[in-house]
């Protein structure tokens, strides 16, 4: 899948509550992504920071892992196939490894904050 053919208003991604929480685990759908890889790395870092919030002190692996599934949340990159980025994939190192503050800064790549960026801009 190329990011030249992304679906029509940019790439989207769900935010899933695995607690069970919200209706349908759906906890919300983020759209906007100009490009794959962007839309990916938003889900990345999401699950990253999800996963670091369930951590605390002295937890095993498994212990985040068990923590995580049970309160966390998990991003899917929808419509993107095979080129889609899963949590799947890195949450054992995720749980591994302590990420650092970058890492989980997810709200720096919310396509919804630069729209609102834009519609500041032009109200001036």
């Amino acid at each position: 899948m190329s990011d030249l053919f992304a679906p029509e208003g940019g790439w989207r991604v769900r935010v899933l509550d695995l607690s069970g929480g919200a209706e349908d685990n759906i906890v919300e759908e983020v759209g906007g992504f100009l490009t794959l890889m962007h839309a990916n790395a938003f889900a990345r870092r999401y699950v990253r920071d999800s996963l670091e919030r369930c951590r605390v002190p002295g937890m095993s692996t498994k212990d985040v892992l068990e923590a995580w599934f049970a309160f966390g949340e998990d991003v899917e990159v929808l419509e993107a196939g095979e080129g889609a980025w899963r949590s799947a994939n890195e949450l054992g190192d995720f749980a591994d490894r302590r990420a650092g503050e970058e890492e989980c800064d997810w709200r720096a790549l919310d396509p919804r904050l630069d729209a609102a960026d834009d519609s500041d801009d032009t109200e001036e």
